[in-house]
């Protein structure tokens, strides 16, 4: 498992990018970085860290020898195993928000980029992991939070790493032998306000009250309305309010 540790770069999602076209590049290598200066997150926004004291990562998952046929599941696998680390770690009360951040309570601990590459069929991913470890101070960013905020406790990075590395493996696995009924269900039971009066903005910016009732095999949220209908909201479509 090669890991290529680097001080600072833009993203280490894009530095990896960048690797597999200039070389060949082997199974679950990682790039691991210090410092970010252009670290990404879902739909274009930016992932702010203080240098050294945060997780930032990417990982290679070569898929081209197995059938992916819906990719968000590549994504719901990603979330629970970083999920399950945290739930070794004992850090409490924690969920999964729709797509794939992490919470503790209603704080944001984790945000999980992944981008798959598709040659004819999906051919691999490349999974960026961003989480608060060790940074204490979340100015500007009221629903933020950390490992050491949350417990107390000073966390050394590359045991973390190691952790979500072995459930990414885990739950790969079980991917790769098909149990995807098993990923979707753990993946819905652990949302953030399932089946709880929730409000939702839309894209427009309007403001709709619903409750999550799960996901679709392709991803979307699908929210309870108003005389039991039941509707399914891509990312762009649809914000879940705290």
């Amino acid at each position: 498992m090669p890991i290529i540790k680097l001080d600072a770069i833009d993203s280490t999602n894009s530095y990896l990018r960048r690797l597999i076209h200039e070389t060949e590049v082997s199974d679950y290598t990682i790039v691991q970085a210090k410092k970010q200066t252009y670290g990404r997150g879902q739909m274009g926004t930016v992932w702010n860290s203080e240098e050294g004291k945060n997780l930032m990562f990417s990982v290679f998952k070569d898929l081209s020898m197995h059938i992916v046929e819906f990719p968000f599941y590549i994504s719901m696998a990603i979330s629970l195993a970083v999920f399950k680390a945290f739930k070794t770690l004992n850090i409490p009360d924690l969920h999964i928000k729709w797509p794939n951040d992490i919470l503790s309570a209603d704080k944001k601990i984790c945000g999980i980029l992944i981008e798959n590459v598709i040659k004819n069929k999906l051919d691999y991913t490349i999974i960026g992991v961003g989480v608060n470890v060790n940074q204490t101070n979340f100015e500007h960013l009221p629903k933020a939070s950390s490992l050491k905020n949350i417990t107390g406790i000073h966390y050394d990075l590359d045991e973390i790493l190691h952790l979500i590395l072995k459930y990414t493996k885990e739950y790969s696995s079980l991917l790769e032998h098909e149990k995807y009924d098993f990923v979707k269900n753990e993946y819905e039971n652990n949302l953030f306000r399932k089946n709880k009066p929730s409000t939702f903005r839309d894209a427009d910016g309007n403001l709709f009250s619903g409750f999550v009732k799960g996901v679709t095999k392709y991803g979307k949220l699908q929210v309870i309305l108003e005389d039991e209908i039941v509707k399914k909201y891509d990312l762009k479509e649809i914000t879940l309010m705290y």
